[in-house]
């Protein structure tokens, strides 16, 4: 089976790439920084895997037609491509951002979507007009909302929250209780590779793991990884507050975005795309997110 996919030298491509050919998938990337990308869309391929796209700036730096003229115009572009040619499947790597910046209770792909930033409002647009166009009988697209993306080799928060610990720092932000979804590397190219061998219908689907981990597990996730006891300190809140807004004006590690990565609580159902599968995701939470952490050591 053949596919195509952009993006394909970012950490999800490159490891989704290598798990496709280890399943006997022929993986072809494509840049679309070429003028004549569409030249290069064979028409044989079973499906077209969009990864490519401008990230979510957490610094706030970037302009905000740069995320819609990537993650909108270009996807939309790409996906006229795919309706004049042979090809059966679109996957888009949209996210949860573009339903929504902060969620109470859980949430699903019924909600209604509702994001603030560029970014989730650029991914959104995309998803809006891949779902307005009406689709041949043999055609199918899905539209994957993953949450936190993490495996072994991935930078970010996950990785400076391991260097902390790893300093035997003690973690201030104790007092904070919250929830939070995590997508482990594993689970997202298992449900990729699911959504092309199985006849799953065209639609909207969370991935997320099954279960959902609060910061303080996460760090003593780490402890279990480092085989280190881990020191947890309940700081008040108020004066945290006030060191990630000095934060947000210096180089100090603690910003609000930080912050707020770190200590709210945004919980994703899966339970659409398990369904759809018929069979649970193969790495538990806990399970993937040990995996990374030993990859940091």
């Amino acid at each position: 089976m053949k596919v195509t996919i952009t993006g394909a030298s970012g950490f999800v491509g490159q490891n989704l790439s290598a798990y496709l050919k280890a399943n006997n998938f022929a993986v072809k990337p494509l840049s679309l920084r070429t003028q004549d990308w569409a030249a290069k869309i064979d028409g044989d391929e079973q499906a077209i895997i969009h990864l490519a796209g401008k990230a979510h700036d957490t610094k706030n730096t970037s302009e905000s037609l740069e995320y819609f003229k990537i993650n909108t115009t270009l996807t939309k572009e790409l996906f006229d491509e795919f309706i004049k040619s042979d090809i059966k499947d679109f996957i888009y790597f949209s996210s949860v951002k573009a339903a929504a910046d902060t969620v109470e209770g859980i949430l699903t792909e019924e909600m209604p979507a509702d994001p603030k930033t560029p970014y989730g409002q650029s991914k959104l647009q995309a998803e809006n007009y891949i779902m307005s166009v009406k689709l041949p009988e043999n055609k199918r697209v899905f539209i994957i909302r993953p949450c936190m993306i993490h495996g072994p080799g991935n930078k970010g928060n996950l990785n400076l929250l391991f260097s902390v610990v790893k300093k035997g720092i003690p973690y201030p932000l104790a007092a904070y209780k919250n929830k939070r979804s995590f997508l482990s590397i594993d689970n997202l190219c298992f449900g990729v590779e699911q959504l092309m061998l199985q006849p799953i219908p065209s639609g909207v689907y969370q991935f997320a793991d099954d279960e959902a981990l609060s910061t303080n597990e996460l760090i003593s996730l780490i402890g279990q990884s480092l085989s280190a006891k881990v020191k947890l300190w309940s700081v008040p809140k108020g004066l945290i507050n006030t060191l990630a807004k000095v934060g947000d004006v210096t180089k100090l590690p603690l910003n609000s975005e930080r912050l707020k990565k770190l200590t709210e609580d945004y919980i994703v159902s899966n339970e659409k795309i398990v369904k759809a599968i018929g069979k649970p995701f193969p790495v538990s939470a806990r399970e993937g997110l040990i995996k990374t952490f030993n990859s940091f050591k």
